[in-house]
């Protein structure tokens, strides 16, 4: 059993690294071109800052903007990788239920952490020194939580993850929407989302093939794999080359911009180089209207709006379910009736819809917008919960595999593809990675808070009231988004 689990293991691992490194290799666009002729349509949207630049300029923002949203993957292996290992170290260290809420919920403090502090090093030290750094979190926090021995040894390494998780929702999406040209940037800036949710689908499968090894130290494995991804993450993030704009916004050096947007492109002509460096620059014109907000307080009242949307837009995000749902995707299953692996399986499933249906999203985004696929996801929400509400009430526990994955569908394509990129370009440069430390703090702050109730919440509450629940959030949800939300669609930055 042993000599299974290790091969098992090694494959593992093996396969995960080479699809990583086929995956974002420089002539990624043209290995796809040769194998699907539907891709020019989609790849082309992934153009350079410039219409009419070279296919090398787009494979390298295509390259440069995966590569930071690579961190999206680390972050939803990571907030998943726990669901296949909960009940054991329950088990295994006599976990009362609050103690049990610690040990999964402490990631997630780690996040509101990350996501606090995330602005301060985004903003001083840079986006690419800032992704560099999240890997080494992410990388330290794998191998010591797949060696702790005790409940606080094994919280600690799980917070470091978690300050990595953090600090990675706002810097890799302000890095890549500061790269992408506005009608692009929906799409660039989704791969974030995309990586999250492709990270979360190999958690599973990872998990559901771990357990089968039946080994006393599966859940140790299923942490530790965690540390190949984030070397390899890491080692990429050192050929990143810095933020043009965050050069001019917060070192004033245009000449240093000026040779990243020049390596974009070597081809492009002096004279484009100074209308995209002019462009850059407008921002620091105060005596525009459309500027002020930038040099304003970040609380003030030219930025209230953008603030209410950040806010809301993340809290509604948490108030879904989507993330208790997720961690603890096996226990619900098992609420139903089916077996522990057939649950783990039935997690699994719900890796797949969410990869295919955000891969939906990142293709509606820059096509219908934002604000129509918050809408849309809306009603998917209130009848997938609704109905999943009404099944666990009547007993009719077949349609709840089906309800979940409805529900999963609907936040991948509306909430899950929308909430990174609508939070990164609705604040001036000055303040965007602040914006995004807010909507990342909201986010992260009730995440925590409903992860460590809700082991508790199920035993108290029927599962048709915690559903209902989610349900009712979502009717508001629908409200606030026909009321306050405005179209970000093609908007360039400012």
């Amino acid at each position: 059993m042993d000599r299974r689990f290790a091969t098992l293991i090694g494959l593992y691992c093996s396969w995960l690294l080479i699809a990583s490194r086929l995956l974002i290799a420089a002539n990624a666009r043209t290995w796809l071109f040769e194998r699907y002729p539907e891709a020019p349509n989609f790849l082309a949207l992934l153009s350079p800052v410039v219409e009419g630049t070279s296919v090398n300029a787009s494979n390298k923002l295509f390259f440069w903007s995966l590569t930071s949203a690579l961190a999206g993957f680390l972050f939803g292996f990571d907030t998943v990788v726990i669901s296949g290992a909960e009940k054991t170290i329950q088990s295994l260290w006599q976990l009362s239920d609050f103690e049990h809420g610690i040990a999964i919920s402490s990631a997630l403090w780690g996040t509101v952490l990350g996501s606090m502090i995330g602005q301060f090093p985004t903003d001083r030290y840079g986006r690419r020194k800032t992704l560099l750094w999240i890997g080494i979190l992410y990388l330290v926090s794998a191998v010591w939580s797949g060696l702790a021995t005790g409940l606080w040894t094994f919280s600690i390494a799980r917070f470091i993850g978690g300050v990595g998780v953090g600090i990675s929702t706002v810097t890799s999406p302000l890095y890549i929407a500061e790269l992408s040209p506005p009608h692009r940037r929906g799409r660039l800036a989704g791969l974030f989302q995309f990586n999250i949710v492709l990270g979360i689908l190999i958690a599973l499968i990872s998990n559901a093939l771990i357990a089968q090894s039946g080994s006393e130290h599966a859940w140790r494995w299923m942490l530790g794999v965690e540390a190949f991804p984030a070397l390899l993450y890491t080692a990429m993030c050192v050929g990143l080359p810095e933020s043009p704009r965050w050069l001019v916004a917060f070192r004033n050096d245009t000449q240093g911009a000026r040779e990243v947007l020049r390596t974009l492109d070597p081809d492009t002509t002096p004279e484009q180089l100074d209308q995209d460096l002019a462009a850059l620059t407008a921002g620091r014109d105060t005596s525009h209207p459309s500027n002020r907000s930038s040099h304003a307080p970040f609380w003030s009242r030219s930025l209230a709006l953008p603030i209410a949307i950040a806010f809301l837009v993340a809290f509604f995000n948490q108030m879904s379910g989507v993330n208790a749902i997720l961690y603890f995707a096996p226990r619900i299953f098992e609420l139903t009736g089916l077996a522990e692996q057939a649950a783990l399986l039935q997690s699994v499933g719900i890796g797949v819809t969410n990869l295919i249906f955000t891969f939906v999203g990142l293709w509606l985004i820059d096509r219908l917008g934002r604000k129509t696929l918050l809408i849309l996801g809306s009603f998917g929400y209130i009848a997938s919960l609704g109905l999943c509400a009404w099944a666990f009430s009547t007993k009719t526990y077949w349609l709840v595999p089906g309800c979940i994955f409805a529900f999963i569908a609907a936040h991948a394509m509306g909430q899950g593809a929308v909430i990174w990129v609508l939070i990164s370009e609705i604040f001036p440069d000055q303040h965007r990675a602040n914006g995004q430390a807010l909507g990342s703090f909201t986010h992260w702050i009730f995440a925590a808070l409903l992860t460590l109730v809700f082991p508790i919440a199920v035993t108290q509450f029927a599962p048709e009231v915690i559903f209902g629940f989610f349900c009712f959030m979502m009717c508001l949800h629908l409200l606030w988004v026909f009321a306050m939300v405005r179209e970000t669609k093609g908007v360039p930055l400012t």
